[in-house]
C-alpha cells in the first residue's frame, strides 16, 4: 500500500516552494517564514493534534522517537526564550551577501534553522525550501530542473542520521556539508537525465513527426520515451495498452514496416524491440564507449567526435540488457545520445 499524502498537504508545500524560488530575490522575513508555516496547517492540527501555526513555539521542543516509556531523545531545541534573537541573526545572515559558496550557504542554512526549530512543526520543509530558495538566489532564476528539497526526501534515513550526529557532535559540520554537496550533486544528475529524456524525445517525434500513428501507438511509444523501465514486446505492449496480443502484435509490426521500431535481436525466439530515434547509425559518431557504476547509478561514457565528453545515466535494465549482448549499441546509443545531434 502506497502511503500518499493528502492533496492540501502537497498543495501547500509546492505553493510555499513555488514563492520562495520564484521571489528568490525577496528579503527573508520573520512574517514570510511565519505565513509559509501557517499555510502547512491551514486547520491548525497537525497528525491530529493542535499545534501553535503562525507564530514561534512557545514551547519546549524535544525530537524524540519510540513507544510512549522507551522514548529516544534526539535533539533538544533551544528554549522558546531563545527563538526571537536566534532567528534575527539567522534571517540577517541569510539575508547578506557573502562571497562563499552557494552551495555551502545553502547547507549551513538548513542545518541551521533546523537546529533552532521555530515552529512546532513544519520546521523540516521550511529548512528544506529556504535552502531552494538560496540556490534559486545564486541561479538568479527561479527556472531550474532540480531541487534539494525533493532529493532530501528521496533519502530520509540518511538525512535524519547525519542530522542527529552533527548536532550531537563538536560544533563542526563539515560532515553534513560534504553530505549535503553530496546531495545536491545527485539532484543535478538526476535532472540532467529528465532534461536528456525530454530532448531525446523531442528529437524522435521531430523525426516522426510525417508518420501516422494511432492514439494507443503513441501513448504507448511515450511512456517509453518517458523512461518506462522495460523490454518493449508484444506481451508488455498488450498489458500496457490493455488490448489482445494480437493486436499489440499488429501495432508492432506496422510500426516496424514504419521505421518506428525495430527488433533488438533480429530472429529471437523472443522478440524485443528498440524505438528508432533515427534512421542513421550514429555509433560512427562515437568513441571510448563504456558502462561505469557511481553512487548506485548507471552510465553510458563516451566521445563524441573524437570531443566530446558523453555522460547519461542509464536505467540498470538497459545496462544488464547491453552487456548480456540482448541489446545492440546502436539501440543503446540511440535512446541515451540521439539529443546531441540536434546540438
Amino acid at each position: 500500500m502506497y502511503n500518499t499524502a493528502p492533496s492540501h498537504y502537497v498543495d501547500s508545500v509546492v505553493s510555499v516552494m513555488l514563492d520562495a524560488v520564484n521571489n528568490y530575490d525577496q528579503p527573508l522575513t520573520k512574517e514570510k517564514l511565519c505565513a509559509w508555516q501557517a499555510s502547512f496547517f491551514p486547520t491548525g492540527f497537525s497528525e491530529g493534534s493542535q499545534i501553535e501555526v503562525g507564530r514561534y513555539r512557545t514551547n519546549e521542543e524535544h525530537i524524540v522517537s519510540g513507544m510512549f516509556g522507551r522514548e529516544r531523545v534526539h535533539y533538544i531545541a533551544p528554549s522558546p526564550e531563545r527563538l526571537e534573537k536566534e532567528m534575527a541573526a539567522f534571517i540577517e545572515w541569510f539575508n547578506k551577501n557573502e562571497n562563499i559558496s552557494s552551495v555551502i550557504r545553502s547547507a549551513i542554512a538548513h542545518f541551521w534553522f533546523v537546529s533552532i526549530h521555530p515552529f512546532e512543526d513544519g520546521n523540516g520543509r521550511l529548512a528544506r525550501i529556504i535552502s531552494d530558495m538560496l540556490l534559486a538566489r545564486a541561479d538568479r532564476s527561479e527556472f531550474r530542473f532540480y531541487n534539494i528539497s525533493s532529493q532530501i526526501n528521496k533519502d530520509k534515513n540518511h538525512y535524519y542520521d547525519i542530522l542527529e550526529k552533527i548536532q550531537h557532535g563538536d560544533g563542526d559540520i563539515t560532515e553534513w556539508i560534504s553530505w549535503y554537496a553530496n546531495t545536491l550533486s545527485t539532484a543535478l544528475d538526476e535532472a540532467e537525465n529528465i532534461v536528456t529524456t525530454i530532448l531525446n524525445k523531442s528529437f524522435f517525434w521531430q523525426k516522426a513527426s510525417s508518420v501516422a500513428f494511432s492514439q494507443r501507438q503513441t501513448d504507448i511509444l511515450n511512456l517509453f520515451l518517458d523512461g518506462y523501465e522495460a523490454k518493449i514486446t508484444s506481451k508488455l505492449w498488450a498489458s500496457l495498452a490493455k488490448c489482445s496480443k494480437d493486436t499489440a502484435i499488429r501495432d508492432i509490426q506496422d510500426l516496424i514496416e514504419k521505421g518506428i521500431l525495430r527488433e533488438d535481436i533480429p530472429g529471437a525466439k523472443r522478440p524485443s524491440y528498440s524505438i528508432v530515434y533515427d534512421p542513421d547509425d550514429i555509433t560512427v559518431f562515437f568513441s571510448d564507449i563504456n558502462i561505469t557504476e557511481n553512487n548506485n547509478a548507471i552510465y553510458l561514457t563516451a566521445l563524441y567526435k573524437g570531443k566530446q565528453q558523453v555522460r547519461e545515466r542509464i536505467l540498470p535494465l538497459d545496462a544488464e540488457r547491453f552487456k548480456k549482448g540482448d541489446l545492440p549499441l546502436e539501440n543503446l546509443l540511440a535512446k541515451y545520445c540521439s539529443y546531441i545531434k540536434m546540438s
